[in-house]
């Protein structure tokens, strides 16, 4: 457990193509923090490991499905995918060189050691805004984790994701009947509405229990089809 007078130690701090992005140990904990706004820590990852189970039980019994997952993060999302060999294919889009190089080269290595050298695993460097928008490829779950949710987003281009325009190239890099998860850090009425008005179908969000406050929370939908 990380002591209250722990003073967090900054292990790499790097300009990158969104801003300054830092890296740094608190007691225990890797902490990643984007412009001065706290991002995630390992602290826990429960929310991040139900995005992933609540999707794949929401396609059914498809075989060997690939995922698509909007954001590395600390890796929990990421490992957790690649533990299960449900998954036929696990891609990982990332916008931040700096959070990849961490993974591959640096303290979050030991998040995701494992899920890197498995073969199903792939790590895209790319804006999720404009990777779904612009890739041909087909996934039957995307995964999104890009934010603290639809109405709190890191930076400001990235609420476009959750709007009609952005919804509509989530369901199109979708499967038919493919899942979108999007997790969030607290419920948002309006963004189920806008799923529905998306064309999307079986809307439904799934609660996660915190130690305190708003139940983070997990926003899920499927493409018709």
């Amino acid at each position: 457990m990380t002591a209250i007078y722990d003073t967090p130690v900054v292990l790499d701090r790097r300009e990158g193509p969104y801003g300054e992005v830092v890296l740094r140990r608190h007691g225990e904990l890797l902490q990643i923090i984007a412009n001065g706004c706290f991002l995630m820590d390992t602290s826990d990852g429960r929310s991040e490991r139900l995005l992933v189970d609540a999707a794949l039980t929401a396609l059914g019994p498809r075989e060997q499905p690939n995922v698509l997952i909007g954001g590395l993060g600390v890796g929990f999302s990421l490992a957790h995918a690649a533990a299960n060999p449900r998954w036929g294919a696990v891609t990982v889009v990332e916008r931040e060189p700096a959070v990849i190089d961490w993974h591959q080269h640096g303290p979050l290595s030991e998040m995701s050691e494992d899920a890197l050298a498995d073969p199903r695993t792939e790590i895209v460097e790319a804006d999720l805004v404009e990777y779904v928008h612009e890739t041909s490829a087909t996934y039957d779950a995307l995964c999104l984790d890009i934010d603290n949710g639809p109405d709190w987003t890191v930076t400001e281009g990235n609420d476009g994701l959750y709007s009609a325009t952005g919804l509509a190239d989530c369901a199109r890099v979708l499967s038919p009947g493919g899942v979108l998860a999007v997790w969030s850090a607290q419920p948002s009425p309006e963004f189920e509405g806008t799923l529905w008005n998306a064309g999307f179908q079986q809307v439904r969000t799934e609660e996660i229990p915190v130690a305190r406050g708003v139940p983070d929370v997990v926003h899920l939908a499927v493409r018709p089809g």
